[in-house]
């Protein structure tokens, strides 16, 4: 505790100094436990199981709170230290203390390279499900009328956000009834060849299922590169805008929207 408390990169806004005790009373306990002259000379013994599913579960912890590998190997590193302190304290044979430090130092690193993994598969979860959810938010699909959807699309288009988007929107309409979806690229930096076919292939799966599907927010930029490229569009309505896209589908469903004057 005394090592870990005076490291100038202690977090104790994600950790308090009572918590952080009881992660290190849990493992000072199994690895007392687990240490012997027979498993300290086998770093692959089932002796140290508990002590490594301790550890993972501490770079797992610690991966999702927001702390950093090095933060996460400076609590490995701390109990380390204090070991090999008390070691020197406690053998007097030179050849004795030597043949026990390297041991002790080869076992740790170990535990550190286990705790680093284990710490990259936490961050890894993070990213993952961070990612999901950005993607979910990103591919919002909208009701603006009765019989209308609107999908605005942010950020680039790959194959596998495609996909996202063409569940999220053949769902909707399923589950609405409608008959007209827009598709509004405003958000999409960039449209290149590959990008035109995701939207093509979304517009295919949208009228399979019976809807319309009209691609907005065309700007100019977007319409010289689709032209440059040689990117046939002319089987889709296209709008500059979302409520020009807005004011064709609602001539489509014979809808009108007129200004009330006030009375």
């Amino acid at each position: 505790m005394k090592n870990q408390l005076s490291n100038a990169g202690l977090r104790d806004d994600l950790m308090s100094n009572e918590d952080l005790r009881t992660e290190s009373d849990e493992l000072i306990t199994a690895l007392v436990k687990s240490l012997n002259e027979k498993s300290l000379d086998n770093l692959e013994s089932s002796e140290f199981d508990y002590v490594i599913e301790i550890l993972s579960g501490i770079s797992i912890s610690r991966a999702k709170q927001g702390f950093s590998p090095r933060e996460t190997g400076v609590f490995i590193m701390s109990l380390k230290e204090a070991l090999l302190e008390v070691l020197q304290e406690e053998i007097k044979n030179s050849v004795e203390l030597y043949d026990t430090m390297l041991k002790i130092s080869r076992l740790f690193d170990s535990f550190s390279i286990i705790a680093f993994e284990t710490y990259i598969k936490g961050r890894e979860e993070v990213i993952l499900r961070q990612t999901d959810e950005i993607t979910e938010i990103s591919t919002p699909v909208i009701r603006v009328w009765d019989g209308i959807l609107a999908l605005p699309i942010i950020g680039t288009l790959d194959s596998a956000r495609t996909q996202v988007v063409m569940e999220s929107l053949l769902t909707e309409i399923v589950e609405s009834g409608s008959s007209v979806a827009i598709l509004d690229i405003s958000g999409v930096p960039t449209v290149d060849s590959l990008v035109a076919q995701h939207l093509l292939k979304t517009v295919s799966a949208t009228r399979l299922m019976g809807a319309e599907c009209i691609i907005s927010g065309i700007r100019p930029e977007i319409a010289q590169t689709i032209v440059h490229l040689g990117i046939d569009l002319s089987g889709i309505v296209t709008k500059a805008s979302l409520a020009s896209a807005l004011v064709f589908a609602f001539a489509k469903m014979k809808l009108e929207v007129r200004k009330v004057q006030a009375r």
